[in-house]
C-alpha cells in the first residue's frame, strides 16, 4: 500500500477491500480520498468476481476521522452536499453486500461510511461519533440512524456529539461484533467469505428485503419483498418464461390465469392487476401450487 494511493482496491478471494490510505491524517476525507472512494465503489459494482465489499482504513488509529477540516475551511463548506461521498442507496446503488471493518475512530463522515454499510465489525478500541454539532455543521446523512438504532440513542448521539465506544455501539445495534484489533481484518474476511458462499440471488434479495421497510410503508415493503423473491425464483430456473403468453395456474381445483394487458397483468386468482408476476408466483411456490401450463421462449 503506497502513499500515492489515497484509496486502494484489493481483491481477496470473493471480497473486495476498499481501504482509505491516509493514516498520517487519520484517514480524513480530502478530495483525493473522496474521489478514490467513488472510483472504488464503482469498480466493486462492475467487478462480477467481487461478491462482498469490505471498507476499512489504513493503520490502527482511525477508520476515518471525517472530513478534512482544513480543506472544508478553505472551501467554506458548512453542510456537505449529497454527492460529497458515495452514499449507498442514496446517490449510488450498491446491490451487493457491504461490510465496514472499523479499525479506530469513525467520526463525522467516518461514521457515515460505517453507518451505510450493511454490516459493521469494530475493533475493541474503535469509537463512533457524529461530531458536527460541536463545530456548527449539519449531518443530514444521519437521517437513517434511527432505523438502525433506537431513536433516543440516535438523538443522544446527534445532540451531544460525544463518542460512543465499540462495546456501546454493539449493545445498541450499530455494530454486529466487536473484536481484538489484531483479529479484525481476518474476521471481516471470514464474514465476507461466508456471505459469498451463499446463493447469489438469495443474498441480493435478502439485502433488499431488510432495506425495504426503511424506504416504504410496511404493507408495500411486504409486497416488494414478495416481488423480489418471485423474480429471483424465476431467474434461478433454467427455462426462460415468456410474458407474451397466458399463464394457467392449477390452484386447489380452481384454475387461475394471468392475462397480459400492456405492462400490467391481471391475476385470475386474486383478480388484481400487478406490474409483475413475482408476488403470486412466490405465493404459489410456497403453498405447493403448480403451473399447469407455461409457454417457454
Amino acid at each position: 500500500m503506497t502513499a500515492e494511493q489515497p484509496v486502494t482496491y484489493e481483491r481477496r478471494g470473493p471480497a473486495a477491500w476498499l481501504t482509505i490510505n491516509r493514516p498520517e491524517a487519520r484517514n480524513a476525507l480530502n478530495q483525493a480520498v473522496r474521489d478514490g472512494l467513488w472510483d472504488g465503489v464503482r469498480r466493486f459494482n462492475a467487478d462480477d468476481d467481487a461478491k462482498v465489499l469490505v471498507l476499512t482504513g489504513a493503520g490502527d488509529q482511525a477508520f476515518c476521522a471525517g472530513a478534512d477540516l482544513k480543506e472544508m475551511a478553505t472551501d467554506a463548506l458548512q453542510v456537505p452536499p449529497p454527492d460529497f461521498l458515495p452514499q449507498f442507496g442514496r446517490n449510488i446503488d450498491v446491490p451487493k453486500p457491504t461490510i465496514a471493518a472499523v479499525n479506530g475512530v469513525a467520526y463525522a463522515g467516518g461514521f457515515a461510511l460505517a453507518q451505510q454499510c450493511d454490516l459493521c465489525l469494530a475493533a475493541e478500541h474503535a469509537k463512533f461519533a457524529i461530531t458536527e454539532v460541536k463545530v456548527g455543521r449539519g449531518a443530514p446523512w444521519a437521517a437513517p440512524l434511527p432505523w438502525l438504532i433506537p431513536p433516543r440513542v440516535a438523538m443522544q448521539i446527534l445532540l451531544t456529539g460525544d463518542p460512543v465506544t465499540a462495546q456501546r455501539a454493539h449493545e445498541v445495534g450499530l455494530v454486529n461484533d466487536v473484536l481484538p484489533a489484531a483479529g479484525l481484518a481476518a474476521a471481516a474476511q471470514r464474514l465476507a467469505e461466508r456471505i459469498a458462499a451463499n446463493a447469489p440471488l438469495s443474498v441480493l434479495a435478502a439485502k433488499q428485503t431488510v432495506r425495504l421497510v426503511a424506504d416504504q410503508p410496511l404493507s408495500a415493503a411486504f409486497q416488494a419483498a414478495e416481488h423480489t423473491e418471485g423474480r429471483n425464483w424465476l431467474q434461478s430456473r433454467p427455462e426462460r418464461v415468456s410474458w407474451h403468453y397466458t399463464w394457467s395456474i392449477a390452484t386447489a381445483g380452481s384454475p387461475g390465469h394471468w392475462s397480459r394487458h400492456g405492462r400490467w397483468r391481471t391475476c385470475g386468482q386474486c383478480a388484481l392487476p400487478h406490474a409483475t408476476l413475482g408476488q403470486c408466483l412466490h405465493r404459489m411456490q410456497r403453498t405447493s401450487h403448480g403451473l399447469s401450463r407455461v409457454e417457454l421462449l
